[in-house]
Parts: C-alpha cells; structure tokens; sequence
C-alpha cells in the first residue's frame, strides 16, 4: 500500500507539471528536469542513442498476453525514412499478431535521434484489425506538423530518475508521458538477463487509470513491459536479430 500511494503521488505530480508546445517545428518535450528542446536544427548530426537504437536490420521479436489471450509481436528498424516536421525520420515496423496467427495491429513509428542522442517521436500510423482482417480503427495515428501535433520524447540522451516528459502530443489523440524512477537496475526475460537498465512509468493523460512499467537494455531498446494499474498487459524479449 505504501508503495502504491508513493508511485501515485509521484506520477501525479509529473502528470500536473506544465509543459511547454510550440508551434510546428519547435517545441519542448520535458516535463520536469532539464528542458529538451525539438527544433529542425538540431538533427544535423544525430548521436545514437543504447537505450532505444535505430540501426536498420534491428528485430526484436516479444510473447505477451493480455488477461487469458497470447500475442507474439515483432519490432523491426526498417531502412526506409520519412520527412516529418522537417526532419527524416527512421521507419519502425511494429506488428502485433494473436495466437493464431492474426494481425490485431500494425503500426509505422517515426523516430529520430538528434545531436545529444535525444530520440525524438515524430508520429505513428497505426490500425487495428478484426480476426477477419478488416481494419476496425486507426485511432492513435498521428504526426508531428499536421494539426497541431508536436513532437516528443521517446527517451533522453542521459535518462536519470526523476526525468518526466511527454513522449506524444496531439491533443485529445495521442497524449503519453513517462517518468524515470531507474537507470541502473537488472532484469530478467525469456532471452536472458540485463543491467543498468532503464526502469520508468509510463502512462497516457487520455487515459489516468492505466499505468504501464518498461525496461529498456542497451543496445536493445525496450525489452519488458507491464500493465501496474489498469490493464493486464505484459510483454517480454524472447528474441534479437541484427
């Protein structure tokens, strides 16, 4: 219970820290920290960043369940980019599919590092799919410079506890933020064990109740995630290729 009540007094006052837009093309992204400013400027020579690679021929392959249903997904660092806000952004295929074999959804990311390592989020195009596959929804499709969307933050250069910001921003659409609470812990999944990983909370302001937990490994990016309050999603890395 204590635990709880620390993790909801810490993500509330993150989620109530006032955040900066911009018009398109600029902006600020943080929420608490040192601010971390989008401008088409800062892109000319990109820093990688271990905690959340974009190298094209990157694929990371996870099993996770929902309550009683199983999926398998798989994220792939494409070699296609696409200009978005004035910035070429790096293309990550994500399919998701259901024990059968089905799509449930498949989605086109947008992501760029900058000159510090930042990775920005520039935008998704994403759709739901019946067992059928028909598309059933594309709510939660976005990009950055078209109707007052604004970049975010996906992860910072030097990710240390306390660091909030918002990782998307279009307004009433796409609206999630996280906070770091790790930068040096360890975990476990079916494909071995990590440390000095990053740990944070992320959640959506659409949606309050349900928070998630992520852990993200050099050279990997993300490789568990959790539902901690609302859902019951988990997911893990069951396999990596280069």
């Amino acid at each position: 219970m204590i635990r709880a009540a620390w993790m909801a007094t810490g993500l509330a006052a993150a989620a109530a820290t006032g955040v900066v837009l911009g018009s398109t093309g600029s902006g600020s992204a943080a929420v608490g920290g040192p601010p971390t400013t989008f401008s088409t400027a800062v892109f000319t020579n990109p820093q990688a960043n271990p905690y959340y690679p974009l190298k094209p021929g990157l694929v990371l392959r996870y099993h996770g369940r929902d309550g009683a249903e199983k999926f398998r997904e798989r994220v792939a660092v494409t070699h296609h980019t696409k200009m978005v806000d004035g910035v070429r952004a790096r293309v990550i295929h994500d399919v998701l599919r259901r024990a059968d074999g089905t799509v449930a959804e498949a989605t086109h990311d947008w992501y760029a590092a900058d000159n510090r390592g930042n990775v920005w989020y520039l935008g998704e195009a994403t759709a739901t799919y019946s067992r059928d596959g028909r598309v059933t929804s594309r709510e939660g499709s976005w990009q950055a410079g078209v109707n007052g969307a604004v970049p975010g933050l996906i992860m910072p250069a030097d990710p240390r506890p306390t660091d909030a910001y918002r990782q998307e921003y279009w307004g009433g659409h796409a609206e999630d933020q996280a906070w770091i609470v790790q930068h040096r812990t360890s975990v476990t999944v079916p494909l071995g064990t990590y440390h000095r990983v990053v740990r944070s909370y992320e959640w959506s302001r659409l949606e309050k109740a349900n928070v998630s937990v992520k852990f993200y490994a050099r050279g990997l990016g993300i490789v568990m995630e959790r539902d901690v309050a609302g859902g019951s999603e988990v997911f893990k890395l069951v396999s990596v290729t280069r």
